[in-house]
């Protein structure tokens, strides 16, 4: 079974989310913000992360450039997710490093379909 790191600071949105995740099979571990992430992510070694660009200590791109400075963390697949969908800030997301962009509102075969396609690496 694969395990899911799940960043983002709405908890109801992170809740919502899980249990798509869990009823499609995935161990899913929440953060709430950046910090927790980075946290989360020295005492674990999930399969993806699905991360919130938006997160109230340190943006997504700033979680991403520390994650990617860990070896250990370097080829981690990682999804950014946004309710802001500008099509600006996906070819960002995109350049900067993220695997895969994700919009919300999202429907739930949608997140179960990306998060397939992250932890099977195609």
């Amino acid at each position: 079974m694969s395990t899911i790191l799940l960043a983002d600071d709405n908890g109801p949105n992170r809740e919502l989310t899980s249990v798509i995740l869990e009823r499609a099979g995935f161990d899913v571990v929440e953060a709430k913000d950046g910090a927790d992430t980075l946290r989360q992510l020295q005492s674990s070694a999930p399969d993806a992360l699905l991360l919130d660009l938006h997160l109230p200590d340190m943006d997504g791109f700033e979680v991403l450039r520390k994650i990617r400075q860990d070896a250990r963390l370097a080829t981690l697949p990682i999804a950014a997710v946004t309710a802001s969908a500008m099509s600006s800030e996906e070819e960002r997301a995109l350049a900067s490093g993220f695997d895969a962009y994700l919009a919300k509102p999202y429907e739930p075969p949608q997140v179960v379909d990306l998060v397939r396609h992250l932890v099977s690496g195609k």
